[in-house]
Parts: structure tokens; C-alpha cells; sequence
């Protein structure tokens, strides 16, 4: 595993900012964490990177035990926090040239920072002051001080804010692209953020781990039934009939004629069944003309935002689980 936390706990006092929190975190995938504001995406990002201690539990960087081998895990971790650890009155070029010779780097300077600014896409700004630079463009700095010494890890948090929509997306493919040789663990209080980049999700809600898994197993397991909606040309009796012999299906009920011998029918799954190859399969064999099939499953959205309000958290959403 390149990244491991287990039980990891940190209190102010009484106040208990995360509470018992595991996970683990492969090679060259992205783990986005999602959550409020205030849930502790940050405090778990600052105690993975060693600027924060806990108060209880411990955490491995590459093997490295970020207590106790503190030099040898940070090495590993490049580190972008919510507000970029910037000079303004350093030109871009002297500030990523001082990060270079703060992390002692032996890569080949001049190739390694300009692929960084080339990467980043902050070569035609190389040469200006940082207090003068959009806040698109000082976000981007701060990417690329991260990436300096090419470490295997990237902690990346709420690396879009201030961006506009063309300079997020770019940022969205530019975090795809660093994960087939990075390990990335991506920070974010907003959805799209999260869903448009990671593997894999952890939401943390009120200091606490709630869930864990990819965006399609968030999306299914709130719910042991799959539901469809789907439209068939076909006559009506004979439609409904083959419907309901599907093994996987548990009920069908008519909407009702909603174009000329089109009709539209809801179908409930079986546990754990999903039931849209069944469907597709039998309108292909029977001919069927199918003219729309919708999922009428919870939304990532609608799975976030029973989490992290009052309803109940299923037991299986927050089993820890290898990347």
C-alpha cells in the first residue's frame, strides 16, 4: 500500500475533529474525499503530510511510519494545500527554483522545472511576479510546487478553487493524467469535483469515515433494489407479460401509453439484480423497439446528502477497503 491510515483520531479538547478513521490507498489511483465544509477532509490531508499530529492511530507513507520516519514519508508526498504556500514577491521561475533546493531534488533542474511549467501550463508566466498572477494562475503555481521532485504521492486540497470552468477541466485531466503514475488524494466539498476524477470516494461526515467505495458502488448499495424506467414499442400485454418472466425482475407496473403503441413500464429488481442487460436482451430478441431506459437508482448526490444528514449509514458503506 502506498498510503495507510489506521484508527486515525485527533481531538482539541473536547472537541473531536476525526474520529477512528481507516483507509488505504494503492498505487497510481485517485481517492477523493468528500464531505462539508468543516467534515475534516483537511485535518485528515495535514496529518497524511505531517504538518498536523494526532492524537491517536498512525500513518504509513510508502512504509514509512509518518511519526516516526518523518523525513522518509514526507520525501514521498508532494502537497498542495487549500491556500498555496506562495511568495508574491518572488517571479514564478525563483519561487519553484527555491521549492526545488528546499526539497534537496537531484533531478536535472532546468528539464525537470520547465516539464513541470509545461505540465501546469505556466511557461508563459515563468517570468512574472506571483502577487501579480491571476488566482487561476497562483492555483496552478501551487500544483506545480507540488510536483516538484516527481514524489509518488499528491495530497491535493480543493486544488480547483478560484478556477473558471475551461482552467477546472483542465485541471480535472491534468489529475487523470498524474494518476497513472501517482497515487492522488484529492479533497473537495463539491460533487462534480470528486465524481469527475476519483477511483475511489471516501465521504467524511462530522469527523467520521461514512462511506467508502467507487462512485457506481456509492450509487447502488443505499439501496438493495435497482429500479428502471423503460420505454417499449410493442403490444402492451405481450410487453408486460415477458417483463414480468425475467428472473431478475420483481415487479413491473404500466405507466402507461406515452407515444402511439409505445408504452412505458417501472420495473423493481431483485436483491443485487441489475436489470438493464435482461431488458436489453429481451427487446433485441423479441424486436422490441426500445426508445428510452433510465436508472431511477439514487444519485451520487442523493447518496451524499443522506449521509451526511440524519438518515441511517448502511454498515457496508464504511468497511475499509484496499485501493
Amino acid at each position: 500500500m502506498m498510503i495507510e491510515v489506521h484508527r486515525l483520531t485527533k481531538r482539541y479538547g473536547e472537541n473531536v475533529a476525526l474520529n477512528n478513521i481507516s483507509f488505504s490507498a494503492g498505487e497510481n489511483t485517485v481517492i477523493g474525499f468528500l464531505g462539508p465544509n468543516g467534515a475534516g477532509k483537511s485535518t485528515t490531508m495535514n496529518i497524511i503530510t505531517g504538518y498536523l499530529s494526532a492524537s491517536s492511530g498512525w500513518v504509513k507513507v510508502g512504509g514509512f511510519d509518518t511519526v516516526d520516519q518523518p523525513n522518509e514519508a514526507k520525501k514521498l508526498i508532494g502537497y498542495l494545500p487549500e491556500l498555496p504556500p506562495l511568495y508574491p514577491d518572488m517571479t514564478v521561475r525563483g519561487y519553484l527554483n527555491f521549492v526545488y533546493e528546499l526539497k534537496k531534488v537531484t533531478l536535472p533542474r532546468e528539464k525537470h522545472l520547465r516539464e513541470i511549467c509545461a505540465l501546469v501550463k505556466i511557461l508563459d508566466v515563468s517570468h512574472r511576479l506571483i502577487g501579480n498572477l491571476s488566482k487561476g494562475y497562483r492555483q496552478r503555481v501551487g500544483l506545480a510546487q507540488a510536483l516538484i521532485g516527481n514524489p509518488p504521492v499528491l495530497i491535493l486540497d480543493e486544488p480547483t478553487v478560484g478556477l473558471d470552468p475551461k482552467q477546472i477541466i483542465e485541471v480535472r485531466n491534468l489529475i487523470k493524467n498524474l494518476s497513472k503514475n501517482h497515487t492522488v488524494i484529492l479533497s473537495s466539498h463539491i460533487l462534480p469535483e470528486i465524481q469527475a476524477v476519483a477511483d475511489r470516494i471516501l465521504i467524511i461526515n462530522n469527523g467520521s469515515l461514512v462511506a467508502d467505495g467507487t462512485p457506481f458502488e456509492l450509487e447502488h448499495s443505499m439501496s438493495a433494489q435497482h429500479h428502471v424506467s423503460v420505454r417499449l414499442e410493442g403490444a402492451m400485454e405481450e410487453v408486460e407479460k415477458a417483463l414480468s418472466g425475467l428472473q431478475s425482475v420483481q415487479t413491473v407496473r404500466n405507466i402507461g401509453e406515452k407515444e402511439p403503441g409505445v408504452w412505458e413500464y417501472e420495473l423493481t429488481g431483485k436483491e443485487g439484480k441489475d436489470l438493464r442487460r435482461p431488458i436489453f436482451a429481451l427487446a433485441a430478441k423479441r424486436n422490441w423497439p426500445m426508445l428510452s431506459m433510465t436508472s431511477s437508482d439514487l444519485s451520487l448526490e442523493d447518496v451524499f446528502l443522506r449521509l451526511t444528514g440524519s438518515a441511517a449509514v448502511p454498515d457496508d458503506l464504511t468497511k475499509g477497503r484496499d485501493a
